[in-house]
């Protein structure tokens, strides 16, 4: 990236010349190249995971089971995220945190490179503790590099760190997913551990450009809570041990004795979390409305990811048993999948941008609670869309691949309509108390969406037949249509924030 640094003149209260990125503090580029290595790692392993599940050269288990094993990961990322906010808060800080967090990827990678069913889901648990770890911190230090929220390049900071993301979700599929399936399974792991290696590598290289206030711990834990912390994860640990020893000597253990607790955990811990809030005394009268309002945008949320987080499970095995993965006569990896959302991103963000901006202009910018309704409509549609290469499959045929990408589209536009415009409510109505927690809150709906996903799944119900399908499209659209018709209460609850 030394190409697009250049050199800032002498300006009144900067000592001397710096290099930008970009025109942004040059930490920017180390942030933004260990999140985009980190996302490579990340969604390339994700790509290859419910194809090599399903595979008769990977664990060959169900398509049930694969999408199950698949959602709870998935949920156990983005719970693991409120630990790892606290993690950095109270013991290391957040920069410490973010390299350690790569280096338990990177090693969670390598284990899943190994040859072993054992292993494996070992691997998945490394690599789901690290990207809670890492996902709840590294946004935190971009915000570091700037001087407050009013600072005018912060958006602009966020929006190319953004970029990083996608760019490294796109590449990694292409790449990983190709070699995963074309060449071997556990190769393609092991190139998703090189990614996470180049980029803690670059990370820690870097490091003395990042910002001073990411290597403090903003409360750290006294000397007692520390001994009591401790104390009860000791326990904890030890009551989980000798529970899964009893259950492995016995003989009964099956893959649902690990599954189902994280899957219950992923429902139950969002909705403690939320109600803890809502009780908190020293919540006024008007933060209190805040987060009843908040509660709307949560569960429109959790509908929301259950359906589109099953663009990378559900509509991937049925890519693989159903679909011609072939454009123009030439054959492609069914993992490719995975990087028409990120490059539908990057083309699609700057639309909406805009849109959102001239509408505001005009005085015509639709409501949060409309923006939310709208992509719940179309995550919706996307899976009453999913019945026609459905209907063709069950006619004895294979579905053209431009009936998938089609679904990816609609999701896309839906996603743009709900999940940035989320993040930011999420930011203005957080009590003043909350107001680091509550973006590990907004995780919590993620996990909740994708933690109903894996239950059904353990369930033993087929998310790939007519009818299941069906009926989420209809309960997301009928979320989509309440969260409408109930516009004007949630406004009113939400006060003065727009």
């Amino acid at each position: 990236m030394a190409s697009s640094l250049t050199k800032d003149s002498v300006r009144p209260g900067n000592p001397g010349s710096e290099k930008t990125f970009f025109g942004h503090p040059r930490g920017l580029a180390t942030l933004f190249m260990t999140e985009m290595w980190e996302r490579f790692s990340y969604y390339g392993m994700r790509a290859l995971l419910p194809l090599y599940l399903v595979a008769p050269g990977g664990l060959h288990l169900s398509a049930a089971s694969a999408t199950a094993i698949y959602s709870v990961y998935v949920s156990l990322v983005y719970l693991l995220a409120l630990p790892g906010g606290w993690f950095a808060d109270r013991l290391l800080g957040p920069r410490k945190t973010v390299a350690l967090a790569g280096f338990i990827i990177m090693l969670g990678h390598l284990t899943l490179a190994l040859p072993s069913a054992g292993t494996f889901y070992a691997g998945l648990g490394l690599v789901a503790i690290g990207s809670g770890l890492l996902k709840a911190n590294i946004s935190t230090m971009v915000g570091h590099l700037y001087n407050g929220p009013d600072d005018a390049r912060r958006d602009g900071g966020f929006t190319i760190f953004y970029v990083g993301i996608n760019l490294g979700a796109f590449a990694a599929p292409l790449v990983i997913g190709t070699i995963g399936e074309n060449v071997n399974w556990h190769l393609g792991f092991a190139l998703a551990a090189l990614g996470m290696a180049l980029g803690l590598g670059q990370f820690l290289l870097g490091g003395r450009h990042l910002s001073e206030r990411s290597s403090h711990v903003p409360t750290p834990l006294t000397a007692e809570e520390k001994v009591s912390t401790l104390r009860k994860s000791a326990l904890w640990a030890a009551v989980a041990i000798v529970f899964y020893a009893i259950v492995g000597f016995s003989g009964a253990y099956t893959l649902n004795w690990l599954l189902v607790p994280i899957t219950v955990a992923g429902l139950v811990i969002p909705v403690l979390v939320i109600a803890r809030i809502k009780r908190d005394k020293d919540l006024d009268r008007t933060e209190q409305s805040r987060m009843t309002a908040y509660i709307w945008f949560f569960v429109a949320a959790a509908v929301f990811w259950m359906i589109y987080d099953q663009g990378g499970s559900t509509l991937s095995i049925f890519a693989d048993s159903s679909a011609k993965n072939t454009i123009f006569g030439w054959d492609f990896p069914v993992s490719w999948y995975q990087s028409v959302n990120p490059v539908m991103i990057m083309g699609l963000a700057p639309v909406f941008a805009w849109l959102w901006l001239a509408l505001n202009r005009r005085g015509k910018e639709p409501g949060t609670a409309v923006k939310f309704a709208s992509g719940l409509v179309l995550v919706g549609a996307s899976f009453f869309l999913f019945l026609a290469p459905l209907g063709i499959a069950d006619g004895g045929h294979k579905a053209a691949a431009l009936w998938l990408v089609a679904i990816y589209f609609v999701q896309t536009v839906g996603e743009l309509t709900l999940s940035p415009v989320g993040l930011s409510v999420t930011t203005k109505m957080a009590p003043a108390k909350y107001a680091s927690q509550m973006m590990g809150v907004w995780f919590l709906a993620v996990t909740a969406g994708d933690a109903t996903t894996g239950l059904l799944s353990i369930a033993g119900v087929d998310l790939n037949t007519t009818g299941i399908v069906t009926l989420e499209a209809a309960v997301a659209v009928v979320a989509g249509v309440a969260v409408l018709m109930y516009r004007k209460k949630v406004k009113e609850l939400m006060g003065d924030v727009h």
